[in-house]
């Protein structure tokens, strides 16, 4: 298949927002940029046009897909009922990146929703993708825009190295401001549940509606579980080559690094680590001079402003793919606030793999 790649930042035209429109209502598939991560968009009334997303980035069929809409009278034909929680959070967060999950309508199909009674339903923030949903006359079913278990992508270019050959078009809106996928947030009960942590904190949203839980499968997912929510079962987020977290104090967890890193290029390979502003110095002074050459410091923002972190993150560990390390390290984060989602996004990348400093 050939793919069209249109730089919608350069191009004022319109013809292409039809084109792709058209696609869409036609049961093709296109990606598109959000402000949180690029969307791999179908129709999201479509039972075909939901077995071809699944398709295209080889996803499990049982992990639910994202509704994207472009207002409010949308909702009304999706979900069954809208509690006044519901309400609350679209006015302090819609647009923008916060999915919720409601007891679905019948007209929204169970392919979309990987079988379950309920439809996950967002309202982003990104100018291009509220065109396209207007333009389409319809809501868009919209998983991230990669190859299923791959670092989500950021930019159009992470979409091109992944699907180039699978979807007709790709709209290239310039790198993603957040960088993690949304919160989705569990509004069917008495208090909101986070069933993925996102930019949206747990702290934000008790603010809201005055007490916000967390889903525990989040924090320990169970063998053999359905997934309620994406990113919930499978493994996500991951680089080509093993990743180890190291846990503990910024300057202990670096010089644990440090040292693992220096063992596995003693031994031939190439490394990579995930450094912050704060260590990347550190590093630099404690890493072997022999070693140096084959161990490469990805810095990806600072310790004191968990959003660089965030924004950063899954095009650091594709850069890991391009340059070809065979071992990674990372340090962790704290799990407050953002901290929150940026740690669930490392855990599930690292196969929860972690080791104290």
């Amino acid at each position: 298949m050939n793919t069209i790649l249109i730089d919608t930042q350069q191009n004022n035209d319109t013809v292409w927002l039809a084109e792709a429109a058209g696609i869409l209502r036609s049961g093709g598939l296109v990606a598109f940029p959000t402000e949180t991560v690029y969307g791999l968009g179908g129709n999201a009334l479509d039972p075909e046009a939901a077995k071809k997303i699944y398709a295209a980035k080889g996803r499990p069929s049982d992990n639910p897909l994202i509704l994207h809409i472009a207002d409010m009278e949308a909702l009304s034909g999706i979900a069954k009922e809208i509690p006044p929680m519901a309400e609350k959070l679209a006015d302090a967060f819609w647009p923008g990146p916060m999915t919720m999950v409601f007891e679905k309508r019948p007209e929204v199909p169970d392919a979309t929703t990987g079988g379950l009674p309920t439809a996950a339903v967002r309202m982003p923030a990104h100018p291009t993708a509220l065109a396209l949903i207007r333009a389409a006359g319809l809501p868009i079913a919209a998983p991230s825009a990669n190859l299923s278990g791959r670092p989500s992508p950021t930019t159009a270019a992470h979409v091109w190295e992944d699907l180039h050959d699978r979807i007709p078009m790709i709209l290239d809106g310039g790198p993603c401001g957040i960088g993690l996928e949304s919160t989705v947030v569990d509004v069917t009960g008495e208090v909101p549940v986070i069933l993925r942590p996102g930019y949206v904190t747990r702290e934000m949203i008790a603010e809201v509606c005055g007490a916000c839980a967390v889903d525990p499968a989040v924090e320990h997912p169970t063998e053999g579980m359905r997934p309620k929510a994406p990113g919930m079962k499978y493994r996500h987020y991951a680089p080509k080559a093993p990743l180890t977290l190291v846990e503990g104090e910024a300057k202990a967890a670096a010089e644990k690094i440090a040292s693992l890193a220096a063992e596995a290029a003693g031994k031939g390979l190439r490394v990579g680590i995930l450094g912050t502003e704060e260590t990347a110095a550190l590093y630099r002074e404690l890493l072997p001079e022999a070693v140096k050459d084959r161990i490469r410091v990805q810095v990806i923002g600072s310790r004191k402003d968990p959003s660089s972190v965030a924004r950063n993150l899954f095009a650091a560990l594709r850069a890991f793919d391009e340059t070809g390390e065979e071992e990674l390290f990372g340090e962790t984060f704290p799990t407050d606030h953002l901290g929150f989602a940026v740690m669930n996004r490392l855990e599930k990348a690292a196969g929860h793999k972690k080791i104290q400093a």
